[in-house]
């Protein structure tokens, strides 16, 4: 039987325990931290001890679709193409979710451990996920959103809802997470997968902030699994898609550029598009609104201007070319604007103020896409075996470390 596989460009051992590889949706540093101080987390706690606690960046933008794919590819969307939750698609000139698989351009570490003979399974938040995770996967795959519609042949298991026995969740709710830990620890226990990937949802730490009496509830409901997962012998790896910060004024305001606005001001209505790779089909927790924008220009529109226009405005960290963005982020040019906006740390872009239903946001905004986004997590329960840590770790380094470098 193969002992390894190769998967753009990366060897990897099959595992010879259960491996779970976790992706806390939104996961800010300091949610573990304070959830740790305030002894709700007591397993992640001990992972100092017996463990293996690290830093590293995720990928920019620092939005759920790029990050999980770059998770489970071992590669930067340079590679795999999935550069965002949504962008302006040049074939079809129409902007459009980038949702579909075939949108992917490489293959997942998920799918080539399956054909390799392992039983891989996979769980996630969000339905607009599984089609990403599950391309060309032989295995278990489904959503906590949809798990009333699983079946055998499309999901590769049935009854989840049964077996799991908790009340089909919402989208915008805490269980829909817990959902994901329950149907994970059912799978653990009755089909002991070889490999098991589970991603969450971040409509937690959209509405709280780290310390608050929700968001350690929810990081205590979390602990509970991981320690669950340990006891019943499985290797451990969380990470996270991305951070999350505030993005108001002192008073707790949205700190909002409206980018299209502006420059339609500035090069008329119809000099200028803006589109917010951050889109997707859940946006009653962040309006649409973060940190990563991308600009489009009209051929009558001067680059340099726009630059230096951009640039001057109150709220804006940087602003790249096409070339620029594609060589620093690793991104893939053909699929990212002319121009890349980065707000800075507690600001939101968008494109016209009325493009943007503010009505959901019944509590103080909470967004992501930016730098001041991209430290996240990377714990093991177990102890690195041979492994020398780079001087940058990445999100997506986390499979390498479960697979190779652990006792």
């Amino acid at each position: 039987m193969t002992q390894a596989i190769t998967v753009n460009s990366r060897s990897y051992r099959l595992s010879i325990a259960p491996t779970i590889v976790i992706c806390i949706d939104g996961c800010e540093q300091d949610y573990i931290n304070q959830a740790v101080q305030a002894g709700q987390a007591p397993f992640l706690a001990k992972l100092t001890g017996i463990g293996t606690v690290l830093t590293g960046d995720c990928v920019i933008p620092s939005f759920t679709n790029p990050n999980n794919l770059s998770i489970v590819t071992g590669a930067p969307p340079s590679v795999h193409g999935i550069c965002g939750n949504f962008f302006f698609d040049q074939d079809t000139q129409k902007e459009v979710l980038m949702n579909d698989a075939k949108y992917l351009r490489a293959p997942t570490i998920l799918a080539e451990l399956a054909k390799a003979g392992q039983l891989v399974a996979v769980v996630t938040a969000k339905d607009k996920l599984r089609s990403l995770l599950g391309h060309q996967l032989k295995g278990i795959c489904f959503s906590a959103e949809k798990a009333d519609q699983v079946n055998i042949e499309e999901h590769g298991i049935e009854n989840i809802l049964a077996r799991v026995d908790m009340p089909m969740p919402s989208v915008y709710s805490a269980e829909l997470s817990e959902f994901v830990f329950a149907a994970g620890l059912s799978l653990l226990v009755n089909e002991r997968p070889d490999f098991m990937y589970l991603s969450t949802t971040d409509y937690i730490q959209h509405k709280h902030a780290p310390g608050t009496p929700q968001a350690n509830t929810f990081y205590a409901m979390m602990d509970n699994y991981f320690q669950r997962f340990h006891d019943a012998g499985a290797i451990l790896a969380i990470t996270a898609d991305h951070g999350m910060n505030a993005k108001t004024d002192a008073v707790g305001r949205p700190n909002i550029v409206f980018l299209q606005d502006l420059l339609d001001i500035r090069y008329g209505a119809k000099g200028v598009r803006v589109l917010l790779p951050i889109t997707d089909p859940y946006v009653v927790h962040h309006g649409a609104l973060g940190s990563y924008a991308t600009v489009y220009l009209r051929s009558s529109v001067e680059q340099a201007d726009v630059i230096a226009f951009l640039t001057g405005i109150a709220g804006i960290e940087c602003v790249l070319t096409r070339a620029q963005a594609a060589d620093r982020f690793e991104l893939p040019e053909d699929r990212i604007g002319d121009l890349i906006v980065l707000a800075e740390r507690l600001t939101v872009l968008g494109t016209a103020a009325e493009e943007h239903d503010l009505s959901g946001l019944a509590v103080p905004l909470r967004s992501h896409g930016g730098v001041s986004e991209q430290k996240v997590p990377l714990i093991f329960n177990r102890k690195l075996s041979g492994f020398s840590i780079p001087d940058r770790l990445r999100n997506f380094d986390i499979i390498d470390i479960a697979l190779n470098h652990l006792t």
